[in-house]
This record gives C-alpha cells, structure tokens and sequence, in this order.
C-alpha cells in the first residue's frame, strides 16, 4: 500500500551553495539526476566544481563516502587548476578523467561516492552503442543507463549538457524525460551575472530563480543580485526609471533607462535586455496619447547590467523612463514603476504586486506608481503608493507639474 511506503530516503541533502539549494528546492535528492545545461563558456563546470567541494566536505564531516568527479572534456590536471583557483580544493574530493561509459561506472562502484559529478554527458560513450560519442543513441543509452546507476545506489548525480545554436539541450528529448531535474545555466559571457532555473523539477518548485556572480575566483552565490542591476540611486538624472520583475517568485529589480535623441538620417529603435516590440508599443502610445514627436528621433532603451526586463509589468518604467528622456526632467527621486501599459495609455494590473512592493521598499524605493486596482493591498511602511489610472497620471505624480499641460 501506499501509505506504507517510506519515504525516509528521500530527504532531500543541501548541496552547501545557497542559490543552487533554492532552485532544487531545498537540496539533492538521494537517486535524484540533474542535468544542467548552458552554453559554452556560461560557468557550467566552475559552478559544479565548487558544489562537489562543498558537498565532499559535508560529506567528510558526517562520515559519508567520498564525492566523485568525472570529466570527459578535461585531463585531471587542467580540472586541479581550476579547482585551485576558485578554492574547491579537498581531500574528500575524488577526480578521474574518463570518457567510457563502463570505467565511469566501474568508478562508481568501487567508490560508493555520496555524489557524482559528470561533465559532461556528451563526452562519455558506451562502446556498446554505434556511433560517436555526443550523438542520439549514444546520449541515449550513457543517459540511461547513469540513471540506473543513481536509482539502485540512490547516490545524486550531477549531469552537466550542452546546447546548440538555438538554446535548445543537444541530444534527444529522451535525456530530458529521463532525469528527474532540468536546470538551464544562463548568462551573458560580457555580464558578470548568471541565472539557474529549472525548467523541470520532480522534487520541488519551477519558478525558482538562482543567482550567481562570475569573480576572477570563480562563482559566488548572489541572495541579494540588486547591486548589479541598479547604478547609485544618489545619481539621477532624465531617462532612467526602476521596475521590479517577477523571475519566476523572486521579485528582481531592473533599472530602465532611456535616450532620445534627434535622427540624422532614417530613426533607428535600438533595445537591450527588452522587449523591442513593447518597446515599439509604448512609443506608439507616448505619440498618440501625449503627442510627443518622436517619429524623427533615435530611441535607444537598455537595462543596467545585463538584466532583463521583458515582462508587461515594465511597460510603465519604459514610458516613464521615455518621458524623462523627452521632456529632459529627472522624475522624483526613489520612485518604482509597476504595470502593464495598454494601447490606450491606461495602466493594467500585474501579478504578484504586493511581493515586488515589498522589495522595492526593502531596496530604499519610497514612491511606487502602480495600477489602479490595488484592493486589499497592504502598503510597505515608508512608502507612498500612486494607483495610476494612465500614463498621463502616473507622468503627473513623478514629474514637475508645470511642465505638463
């Protein structure tokens, strides 16, 4: 019967590295397979790394066996290097560079680790299966049968994969329905930020968000990633408005800034970390609605520090960060812009405001434009809310009245 089964084995263990333990939903599941794909270069390897170090010192702590590292991609001693550099140095910590399928799974079992690590899934090859190693049936029978490994030694095992052009995971769509957990790496290589989601999760939530920081000592978890998305909010001037995104429940907030400026031949609409076709929208909206002239005009609209702000809730900053841009006035210091902008100028809710409200007050932000539908909304301490109806209300309570007609 059901209710007789145990489910003791399945408490789940934390990795050691907060961010990760977030988006797995508390920890690694004894048996449990991830896999964790990114594009080259995002910091796949380097993060793995450090969370083999930090689970083989838990593990040597509580008298657990030994982690286990497996690379395919990398002799031992180029893995050490960089183990040296980010400190993920640890006697606990067992290496071994291996790209055969049956030696990956001889290691397994002579170790009994408390945790493997397999970078990357692509490399190994079973000399059983025709083909070269990466392709569909090989990745399909290494898959599954590292599965079975962590099933019937109920040892977590750390999957690391690539993807193609496209952003898709190489290989079959079977390696995704395999493994129990899915994680996406993602990151720009010019931005010192990096993201894990999962897009899949057996053990727990899809709608967590990690955050990490590429340092020249390797990756660091980021509880509190505000600092790279806003610059120093005693430094304001026109063209620039904050907003507050919903990364899966994590509230992050987004610094919009805008520049309009006169086009010396056909105007160009230039976007970063946007949405260019809502961007397209509010410029439409700022034109019919308020009549300002930018069909003439080169607008560039970017985010600070390579966030992303593509969300309908960041309508309202774009405009206002547009308007402050035009008109050449800075809006009222420590203000938020959260909603949705309709075709008609009117502000329309978003989900999860009371949670973004709350950060934002957290972060320093006293004034938040908001729309009009705030019932049964509780107000942070210190903060003054403006339920706006429309853009043109929501330009009125951030910006010089006299200015507006």
């Amino acid at each position: 019967p059901i209710t007789e089964v145990s489910t003791t084995a399945s408490h789940k263990r934390p990795t050691g590295v907060d961010e990760l333990d977030r988006v797995l939903g508390g920890g690694l599941v004894p048996g449990a397979v991830v896999l964790m794909a990114g594009e080259p270069g995002v910091g796949k390897s380097t993060l793995l790394l450090a969370v083999a170090a930090q689970a083989a010192e838990q593990a040597q702590e509580s008298g657990q066996a030994p982690v286990l590292y497996v690379t395919g991609e990398e002799s031992a001693s180029q893995v050490r290097l960089r183990a040296e550099r980010i400190g993920a140095m640890h006697p606990h910590l067992h290496l071994t560079a291996e790209s055969d399928l049956s030696r990956v799974v001889g290691h397994i079992q002579r170790t009994d680790p408390s945790l493997v690590v397999i970078d990357s899934v692509q490399t190994i090859a079973d000399s059983t299966v025709d083909g070269i190693a990466g392709g569909t049936a090989q990745v399909r029978a290494v898959a599954a049968a590292l599965v079975s490994a962590a099933k019937s030694r109920s040892v977590p095992v750390l999957l690391v994969g690539h993807v193609t052009k496209d952003g898709s995971i190489a290989g079959p769509r079977v390696l995704e329905h395999l493994v129990d957990v899915v994680c996406q790496f993602e990151g720009d290589r010019h931005s010192p930020l990096r993201m894990v989601r999962a897009v899949k999760n057996r053990y727990g939530p899809t709608d967590e968000v990690g955050c990490f920081e590429m340092v020249d000592a390797g990756i660091v978890g980021l509880p509190d990633p505000s600092g790279l998305f806003l610059s120093a909010r005693n430094v304001t001037g026109p063209g620039t408005c904050a907003t507050m995104t919903l990364e899966g429940r994590r509230p992050m907030p987004v610094e919009v800034q805008g520049l309009i400026v006169q086009a010396s031949g056909s105007p160009h609409r230039t976007t970063s970390g946007v949405d260019s076709s809502r961007v397209a929208m509010t410029v439409a909206v700022l034109q019919s609605r308020l009549g300002f002239e930018l069909d003439r005009k080169d607008i560039f609209v970017s985010t600070v520090g390579g966030a992303r702000a593509q969300e309908p809730a960041s309508d309202a900053a774009v405009a206002l960060a547009l308007a402050s841009a035009q008109l050449d006035l800075p809006l009222a210091p420590a203000v938020i812009a959260i909603g949705e902008v309709s075709l008609t100028g009117e502000l329309r809710p978003v989900t999860g405001l009371q949670q973004r409200l709350a950060e934002a007050r957290r972060l320093g932000f006293t004034t938040a434009i908001v729309p009009p539908q705030t019932e049964g909304l509780k107000v942070p301490e210190g903060m003054v809310v403006h339920p706006c109806s429309d853009i043109v209300t929501a330009m009125k309570a951030v910006l010089p009245l006299d200015t507006l007609n």
